[in-house]
């Protein structure tokens, strides 16, 4: 059947609900394994019934059926050859929670986290909670029998699932729970294989690998639901589930038991099983190393004596039984040093670390790329210390290396290697040989959580007996006798370096725009950081995060980072995207991307979206003709100097609406924009009338060089007046910098890098005697700020000015922090009573973050909220043409509904000119930058 006639079938079968374009196809290649497998067709189905009437097409076509939810297997087993079908679009809803039965009915695509939080009313939750919570789904959990850290209390996936609503390969739909009827030769098959069952499976508790047939024995229940939890959809397509709740903890504590080195901590875990922990967590000090260089020290912190720690949580009935439980703990820990954590911002730091330990291992201590495929062996606990000192010499021998945590108390470990996938690839698999040997000498598992997929079927004989495989085989054939569903993994799987997808990628090399020195300035490294791991689908707000808001507005994967990174992976590998730089795949994909810079920050990877993109603009359009909105956003600057000889007369024929909607249109901007008014007086024509008489301070604190740029100078000069004022009051010499020093970041936005190192060079001549003498320059606009901390090395750091540039860059907040602390501390003006709307700039959450600022309010006596999320104009996005819809949708994920809660007199303090222009043109609320709020009169 070719692609189109399974294309047309499949659209009768799920109207618009089908995707068999190329772009479409690059996204869904891969999830979070090493593996590419291009699908034929993509399916979003929005009932039940299209999934039945999908599975119906590809079993009479012969095709393979993959399910999917959140994409984020480590493993390879959410990707597929035939018709991918996406649950999480669509089938995502909890229908029903039973607080007196303790259960949950919900669909496959159903978030982790939204589960969560409708069952947290109840005081209920569901047991399981692997590190991807925010974005994996309860189908994919079912799906690859998924544990996580609490899975030591409450028990694996399988442990908590009651009923499965299944669809098998042959078309039988049923419902899974107690019994083997619904299956026909089912019962026979476990009669006569019980010995092979009794003896190799069940052996210990994250025994994951191949079918998890023990559930079936008389003596366990015959639980056909439990069996079938972890087939890794090669037995049947999940329709729905009914799922155990557990009770919620009323009080915890978080115990850190310090430990010379992992190995050792391993050795420690069993014994703290006997006091009913909720978790046992390891973490290697050389992650945390990382989580430092990419984030900062403030990230982590204070943390006992130790090169590996144990993080235990224990549970009680209030917070003293809590603190009881741990004291006891500890007491029998053994360890070098310990913390005990009650909840509060340290301990939700520690879980976010571990939560993002699949992110921050794809790096080395070393900053080498590394990689899954060995990502979860389990062993029983008491056997993993010597297992991990076995590992260590088997990384060795092979010369690899890799960051360790995991779920000690199961005895699991995740680890990510720097195996050479790029260049060697071949020495993959004797590798991963040498560790299914290793294992399985220790009585352990392949997979201790995430599912044999791709990356481990073919190394099951080294675990089990010819009968057992056997087994497993006459297993799947009960229920997809064709092989139509998940094929190749698991049974007659596929070995374990085909369909590699980093092999397969040429390099990229930097070509005279961004220099990718982090990723051996190669462009396809960089792209390749993007692991899948999905964080980007989640949504961060709660903590604080922005990621991805394009996706957060549209749940299309296409608008995702991952799904944007896999399409430029597919750039590199040139089989699917053909033509180029040009490809409307590429250009497609990241059309939405609104250069926000937060999965710099947010992304455990440190992908860097923004700049991939603005690389993609400058290669594609370097020396021909660009879009309309280039030359006029992308040089606004210009523009707006040009404007400030006649201000008065632009915004006046600006204001004739007709006018402006044509001009608009014309100029390929949405006409629903308003414009914003430039000021009347631009700052440098101020500046050079009054500077004479305005005093720059003499105080103690030193020199200070007041940075004011382009949007400042045109739109807002009462902000860097105001700013100017306040450094002086503060006691710091002020001085303004002289002339046009624009850091190009519209230029850079809009991918023209030719002309943007051309106007940093010009601003490290004004800079760098500054930067060199040790003074501190002061950003007022938040995005030229972070292009300073973040694009001038990226774009000129072979400049040895620009080191000392980016290092003497400060924001206005930061000056300000650092002035209230020490000897004759500096006090902010008086802001009690006043309630403040915070709009945090997303460039200075990617680079600098937005703490000193909510600590020079807090210390004024403000009441702060903070908006979690961007506002969704973002530069030049918002107002070019096709932008407006997704502009507004990410303003309502945060900033606008902030705004119409917010009590009557509230301000709206945003350093960001795009942010105050958003909240203008969608709200009619006006808002102030920190300096002016902190300057007003009372």
């Amino acid at each position: 059947m070719t692609a189109d006639e399974l294309t047309r079938l499949l659209a009768t079968a799920a109207p618009g609900g089908v995707d068999a374009s190329s772009r479409r196809r690059a996204e869904y290649s891969s999830d979070a394994s090493n593996y590419r497998v291009v699908p034929r067709v993509v399916v979003f189905p929005r009932h039940v019934d299209d999934v039945l009437a999908v599975a119906e097409v590809a079993r009479s076509a012969g095709v393979a059926l993959t399910a999917r939810g959140g994409g984020t297997s480590v493993a390879g087993n959410a990707v597929g050859p035939g018709v991918v079908v996406d649950f999480s679009r669509h089938l995502n809803r909890v229908l029903e929670i039973d607080p007196e039965s303790g259960t949950a009915l919900v669909e496959p695509g159903v978030v982790l986290a939204s589960l969560q939080a409708q069952s947290a009313p109840y005081g209920l939750r569901f047991g399981p909670d692997p590190s991807t919570h925010a974005r994996c789904t309860i189908g994919g959990m079912i799906g690859n029998n998924a544990c996580g850290p609490h899975a030591v209390a409450y028990g694996t996936t399988a442990d908590n699932v009651v009923e499965l609503d299944w669809l098998d390969g042959t078309g039988r739909r049923f419902t899974a729970g107690l019994g083997l009827d619904p299956v026909p030769g089912l019962a026979g098959l476990v009669n006569s294989e019980l010995a092979v069952i009794r003896t190799e499976l069940g052996r210990f508790g994250r025994q994951m690998s191949g079918y998890s047939l023990e559930h079936l024995l008389p003596e366990r229940g015959a639980d056909l639901a439990k069996a079938l939890t972890g087939t890794e959809g090669t037995c049947g397509t999940l329709l729905g589930a009914r799922v155990r709740l557990v009770p919620v903890a009323p009080a915890r504590a978080l115990v850190v038991l310090g430990y010379p080195d992992m190995a050792t901590a391993a050795d420690a875990a069993p014994a703290l099983l006997t006091h009913q922990p909720l978790a046992v967590e390891g973490l290697d000090a050389r992650l945390v190393d990382v989580v430092r260089r990419h984030h900062g020290p403030a990230r982590v912190p204070p943390l006992p004596d130790g090169a590996g720690w144990l993080l235990v949580e224990v549970g009680g009935e209030d917070a003293a039984g809590a603190r009881a439980a741990a004291a006891a703990l500890v007491a029998d820990a053994d360890a070098v040093d310990s913390e005990v954590l009650e909840a509060g911002p340290d301990a939700a730091a520690l879980w976010r670390i571990r939560e993002d330990g699949a992110g921050l291992a794809g790096r080395t201590a070393s900053g080498e790329q590394a990689w899954p495929g060995w990502e979860d062996a389990a062993v029983p606990p008491e056997r993993l210390g010597a297992y991990l000192r076995g590992f260590d010499a088997l990384l060795a021998e092979h010369g690899i290396d890799g960051l360790l945590y995991g779920h000690f108390g199961d005895g699991c470990v995740h680890v990510r290697l720097d195996l050479p996938l790029a260049d060697a690839p071949q020495r993959l698999r004797p590798f991963l040989v040498d560790a299914a040997m290793l294992v399985a000498s220790h009585g352990g598992s392949l997979s201790g959580e995430h599912g044999d997929g791709r990356a481990r079927g073919e190394l099951l004989p080294h675990m089990y007996s010819p009968a057992a495989i056997g087994l497993f085989e006459r297993f799947k054939g009960l229920f997809d006798p064709a092989d139509v569903l998940n094929p190749g993994v698991v049974v007659r799987p596929a070995a374990v370096d085909t369909d590699l997808r980093r092999p397969a990628a040429r390099p990229l090399p930097a070509a005279g725009g961004f220099r990718f020195a982090a990723d051996s300035g190669d462009l396809t490294t960089a792209v390749h950081r993007c692991v899948g791991v999905g964080k980007c689908r989640a949504d961060l707000s709660s903590s604080g995060g922005v990621m991805c808001p394009s996706y957060l507005a549209t749940q299309d994967e296409k608008d995702s980072t991952r799904g944007r990174a896999r399409v430029l992976q597919e750039l590199a590998n040139g089989s699917l995207v053909h033509d180029g730089w040009g490809s409307a795949e590429v250009h497609e994909s990241l059309d939405l991307c609104l250069s926000c810079k937060a999965c710099r920050s947010d992304c455990p990877t440190g992908i860097d979206m923004a700049a991939y993109k603005a690389e993609v603009l400058y290669r594609t359009y370097r020396g021909r003709l660009r879009p309309l909105p280039h030359y006029l956003l992308g040089r606004l600057p210009q523009w707006a100097r040009l404007a400030g000889l006649a201000p008065r007369l632009v915004n006046a024929v600006l204001a004739i609406r007709p006018l402006r909607r044509v001009l608009l249109r014309l100029g390929g901007m949405d006409p629903r924009r308003a414009v914003p008014r430039f000021a009347a007086q631009p700052f440098r024509r101020w500046w050079r009338r009054r500077r004479a008489a305005v005093p720059a301070g003499d105080g103690d604190r030193g020199p200070v060089l007041l940075w004011v740029d382009s949007f400042s100078d045109a739109f807002t000069p009462d902000a860097a007046r105001a700013a100017m004022r306040l450094l002086t009051d503060a006691g710091y010499t002020v001085t303004v910098s002289a002339g046009d020093v624009c850091c190009g970041l519209t230029w850079i936005s809009t991918g023209q890098l030719d002309q943007a190192k051309a106007k940093l060079r010009r601003l490290l001549d004004a800079f760098a005697p500054h930067a060199a003498a040790g003074t501190p320059i002061v950003g007022l606009e938040p995005s030229c700020t972070a292009v300073l901390r973040s694009d001038l090395i990226e774009l000129l750091g072979d400049d040895p000015r620009a080191r000392a540039v980016e290092a003497a860059t400060r924001t206005l907040a930061e000056v300000l922090d650092a002035a209230s602390a020490g000897p004759a501390p500096w006090t902010p003006p008086d802001l009690s009573g006043v309630a403040v709307v915070a709009q945090p700039h997303c460039h200075q959450h990617a680079t600098a973050g937005y703490d000193a600022d909510l600590r020079v309010l807090r210390r004024a006596g403000a009441e702060v909220t903070a908006v979690a999320g961007c506002c969704g104009l973002a530069g030049d996005f918002g107002m070019t043409a096709g932008h407006y819809d997704v502009s507004v949708a990410v303003a309502e994920n945060g900033l606008l509904p902030a705004l119409r809660s917010a009590p009557d007199g509230a301000v709206l303090l945003a350093d960001g000119f795009s942010c105050r222009t958003q909240a203008e043109d969608l709200a009619g609320r006006g808002g102030v930058h920190l300096a002016q709020l902190l300057t007003r009169s009372p």
